[in-house]
């Protein structure tokens, strides 16, 4: 037996209108954040490890669900200091999504949010990473559905490239990576670096195409004084993890400003936590195992 004619949920008028109510009310009580699109920059197939960076922020307004604070383990201390495992549902509508945030207004090539994105919160001032969308919650009330629901937990930080033109967010990077080095340069090169460019070196290899690889990173700081700049993020352009080297034929060069320096030295120590201690234990390490050896784990001349 069918089901009655008249009696049909599947009014594109009455669905309009409930989708409407959603949307004003997600504006009266929701909260103002950015979305952030993931970009894939390279992946470890070995590791399952990724190189991501995100250059793009659209505000957006969204609803938290967990109003009475955020829900997951809380604050946890653990062997290696305190861990924040935060979490929260943020909920957003569909058509606000697809008109601010979605394909047809800018790069973002997916239809709906993905996981891995990442939304900013100002409110608290901290990043979450969406881990998983649902998209049929209210259960298809009147036949559609118009939000989705971001189930997301607190951000760990782990050298990404934070490039979006919000200064609130770029700061995290300046903040948390630990990819940060002094670099010492020779004064006598040209021009003056602007803080916050992308600047960049010969790294002197070639990728399989023979096209020369360049390590970059961004220039969080110049002092033209001194000849002292912090470097956050190297990388190379073919997606590995390379560093910036003291080398008489390939200076440190500004993208965007052309300036064009020597580097004389590199500090190795992680300069933006006076607590590491990266370089004791190396120094520990070369006690321990004989990096001359080709094969320090078998017998002493074996190749």
């Amino acid at each position: 037996m069918a089901t009655n004619v008249y009696f049909s949920p599947k009014h594109r008028p009455e669905q309009n209108l409930y989708e409407d109510l959603v949307i004003e009310s997600l504006k009266m009580y929701g909260q103002d954040v950015y979305y952030m699109p993931r970009q894939l920059v390279t992946r470890d197939e070995i590791l399952n490890d990724d190189f991501s960076k995100f250059v793009d922020a659209y505000a957006i307004e969204m609803y938290i669900e967990t109003t009475e604070g955020f829900a997951g383990e809380g604050d946890l201390l653990q062997r290696f200091g305190v861990e924040i495992r935060d979490q929260a549902t943020f909920v957003v509508s569909k058509r606000r999504w697809e008109q601010l945030v979605g394909v047809w207004n800018n790069s973002v090539n997916n239809l709906r949010p993905s996981e891995g994105d990442l939304i900013y919160l100002p409110l608290s001032n901290s990043l979450f990473e969406i881990r998983f969308v649902e998209h049929e919650q209210p259960f298809y009330q009147l036949s559609n559905l118009p939000v989705y629901k971001l189930e997301c937990e607190l951000f760990e930080y782990g050298g990404e490239e934070l490039e979006t033109g919000v200064d609130q967010i770029d700061a995290i990077e300046h903040l948390a990576s630990l990819n940060q080095r002094n670099l010492v340069l020779n004064l006598n090169g040209t021009g003056s670096f602007e803080v916050g460019e992308t600047v960049i070196q010969n790294s002197g290899a070639v990728d399989s195409q023979g096209a020369t690889i360049y390590i970059e990173g961004e220039l969080a700081a110049w002092d033209s004084v001194t000849g002292d700049s912090v470097i956050i993020d190297e990388v190379g352009r073919d997606g590995t993890a390379r560093k910036f080297y003291a080398s008489g034929s390939y200076p440190l060069v500004g993208e965007k400003s052309g300036a064009s320096y020597i580097i004389l030295s590199t500090d190795t120590s992680i300069s933006n936590d006076v607590q590491s201690q990266n370089d004791d234990f190396e120094d520990l390490g070369d006690n321990v195992i004989d990096f001359t050896e080709t094969n320090p784990f078998g017998s002493p001349g074996d190749l």
